[in-house]
């Protein structure tokens, strides 16, 4: 690893330690020349994952848009930051298992909705609001039944 400081191209590992929880070691590294310190992180390479807009448009996955989506929808809730990045993070993890190249941000947001509706059911509402662009109080209304009902169906479930 070359130092960004002095380039010098030989560096020591000072400490490794698991990062990200297991998906990444951190690396704290010296330069032999300089001494300077500096942080590196090791992560697996996944292969390119690209988006298909309901345009029709193509764009590389980039998980800080939905972590920014979601945090607005937990704005002002008891959703901690921690609980949004696990969630981010088994989307994420969710969409490489499928083992697809192209996936369609409506299953994207799909299952975020499934995964913030067992979060938080503001945060839900909110998102939901946005994602599905209600037209009207009704389809509000609806979308606000479907959820008693599925919470009731748990009840009874559980």
């Amino acid at each position: 690893m070359k130092c960004h400081r002095c380039q010098y191209m030989d560096t020591k590992v000072i400490e490794s330690r698991d990062a990200a929880d297991g998906d990444a070691i951190r690396r704290r590294r010296e330069c032999n020349n300089c001494q300077y310190r500096f942080t590196t992180y090791e992560r697996l390479e996944r292969p390119q994952l690209i988006v298909i807009k309901n345009s029709g448009a193509h764009e590389l996955f980039n998980r800080d848009k939905i972590f920014a989506g979601l945090y607005q929808a937990c704005e002002k809730t008891s959703v901690s930051s921690v609980q949004l990045e696990r969630l981010v993070a088994d989307i994420e993890e969710q969409l490489y298992a499928c083992g697809e190249n192209e996936v369609t941000s409506k299953a994207i947001g799909n299952m975020v909705m499934e995964h913030l509706s067992q979060l938080n059911e503001v945060a839900y509402v909110r998102f939901a609001s946005v994602y599905r662009r209600f037209k009207d109080i009704a389809s509000f209304e609806r979308e606000l039944t479907q959820i008693r009902e599925n919470k009731a169906a748990a009840v009874v479930k559980g």
